[in-house]
């Protein structure tokens, strides 16, 4: 190959060169020069722009990667939100004798003969053999005649119990009135006819009984059985009755309820705390509404001491306006989670909110759920959300202890051990917030956890209020138990007579009543409970059921 020549650049002679062309040679270098620096400028700028979207794009990708994460675990794994690779950084001990040093310098009420441990363990005792309210029939197995030919005596032992089932069966009540026939003496066409007093049945002309209406709202709003099913099975039974009459039971039922659920809303309204949740449901006929669009159940919870009742309310609107009218004559502390809907009546009835930390907590879950299983797996590490949980842990923890004191003993605690913790944790809070990346779950957890702080500490200015909104929420559960099964309502009147059921149930089973035979015993007097008394005398604080 032949070798190229050594090319080398000959400096100009500037000696030589006029003082106007060395002037133009300046120029000429210095225009190259700001051409180039422009060149870089550009080029650094887009690269800067590059480096901006590649960015964007890894944050994205972690973002979608830890949304498929958490979808993943609540499509596939358990819903619990007890979490596996969760950190106790809390000395549980020391927690124990934080509080029982506490709770040692309150005095001791009568009710504190035993400790808490020891409580709890009778509560968790298993219960042997049946239940002693359950009928029993003594079965007798008998010696033979020549077995026992030539004892000085013999007796029975008891040598074990079984239960046993009696299938359900269906009768027919005839209804045969007595009547006396009067004749004036002297005068045949003026006979008087005098008949027996029949019993008034809540449904005027209906060819079933109040217990058999009890027993169709009991099965589908407690136990979530649709009426379909229910059909089937009462055609097995021998007698087919169709789920077109039973929905119209159901509705007739929630007609005739309503003026007991108007006093129990006032009574309800009437105590100083309260808590509020609302859920989704279908509804395919509602004016303005297309049957795929979000309906809601709204409900309320609580009452004066020894009246708690649980309301259910059908509204298609999530709007404030609906608390409003709900709450309107209420006053004192509602406990709800951060939706923006009841701030309206708190602003107008000065109400004082407070949160639910089951929310916050929830959102923290999420966010354990949704991280990578990798980086949890590396030994010796404790990630920002395994802290936070130990944080609403501990605050769970001092809940448990003094869940048996008093509503005084319970607010000297929160005040000298829950308060600090809770302090603590608000600085952990917002030191670690601008250190994760914005849009993850984590960050939302944190943000939701700060915005609401406000709302989450209310609960430590008095004994009686509750760190969650859980007791709301566990009166949901029924709903959307039986919402899985019978999928949606009709009509509106549908869902206002389903809103009417659960309310009664829900709230008989709060006051330790059987729903089934308190309905039946709702059935029995309302027809005839003219009177504010007689309809008082229905509230099932009022109740008395055999």
């Amino acid at each position: 190959m032949k070798k190229q020549p050594k090319t080398t650049m000959k400096t100009p002679d500037l000696s030589s060169l006029s003082a106007a062309e060395l002037r133009l040679m300046v120029a000429q270098y210095q225009a190259v020069v700001e051409e180039q620096n422009t060149s870089l400028l550009e080029q650094n700028a887009r690269l800067e722009n590059q480096k901006s979207k590649l960015n964007e794009a890894h944050r994205r990708i972690a973002l979608l990667e830890e949304i498929n994460r958490l979808l993943k675990t609540q499509k596939f794994s358990a819903s619990s939100e007890k979490s596996k690779f969760q950190f106790n950084l809390f000395d549980e001990t020391e927690l124990e004798v934080e509080i029982n040093t506490l709770l040692g310098a309150l005095p001791e009420t009568d009710d504190e003969s035993t400790s808490i441990a020891q409580q709890r363990k009778e509560r968790k005792s298993r219960q042997r053999g049946f239940s002693a309210n359950l009928v029993r029939e003594r079965i007798e197995h008998q010696l033979t005649e020549l077995e026992k030919a030539g004892a000085s005596k013999t007796f029975f032992t008891k040598v074990k119990e079984e239960l046993h089932y009696i299938p359900a069966q269906l009768k027919v009540l005839e209804h045969w009135q007595e009547k006396a026939v009067f004749t004036p003496e002297g005068d045949a066409q003026e006979e008087q006819v005098v008949a027996a007093q029949r019993p008034v049945h809540p449904f005027g002309k209906c060819s079933v009984t109040t217990a058999l209406i009890a027993h169709v709202i009991s099965d589908k709003y407690q136990y979530g059985m649709p009426l379909y099913r229910q059909e089937s099975k009462f055609k097995g039974l021998g007698q087919p009755i169709y789920r077109n009459n039973m929905a119209q039971w159901c509705m007739r039922f929630g007609d005739t309820a309503k003026p007991l659920l108007q006093l129990m809303r006032e009574v309800q309204n009437s105590s100083n705390y309260l808590q509020a949740d609302e859920t989704r449901l279908q509804v395919l006929k509602e004016d303005g509404k297309t049957a795929q669009s979000d309906k809601w159940m709204w409900v309320t919870r609580g009452g004066p001491p020894d009246k708690h009742s649980i309301l259910f309310e059908y509204d298609p609107s999530r709007a404030g306006s609906v608390a409003v009218r709900l709450l309107d004559d209420f006053e004192g502390v509602l406990q709800a989670d951060g939706f923006s809907g009841y701030s309206k009546i708190c602003r107008e009835n000065n109400l004082t909110r407070i949160g639910c930390w089951d929310h916050a907590r929830r959102k923290f879950v999420e966010a354990d759920k949704s991280a990578d299983s990798k980086a949890k797996a590396k030994k010796g590490t404790v990630s920002k959300t395994d802290v936070a949980l130990s944080y609403i842990r501990k605050l769970y923890r001092i809940e448990s202890n003094i869940a048996d004191k008093t509503d005084e003993e319970r607010l000297k605690a929160r005040q000298e051990i829950s308060v600090p913790v809770l302090n603590e944790f608000k600085l952990w809070l917002e030191k670690n917030a601008a250190k994760i990346m914005k849009g993850g779950a984590l960050r939302k957890a944190i943000d939701y956890t700060l915005n609401q702080w406000q709302y989450l500490v209310g609960y430590c200015e008095r004994g009686d209020l509750k760190i969650s909104n859980a007791l709301a929420e566990n009166a949901i559960q029924p709903f959307a138990i039986g919402r899985k099964n019978w999928l949606f309502a009709d009509t509106r009147k549908g869902a206002e007579a389903s809103a009417a059921c659960y309310s009664l149930i829900e709230t008989a089973k709060a006051n330790n009543l059987d729903p089934q035979a308190y309905i039946k015993h709702i059935l029995d007097r309302i027809a005839v409970a003219d009177t504010l008394e007689k309809l008082e005398a229905l509230l099932p604080w009022n109740v008395e059921l055999d």
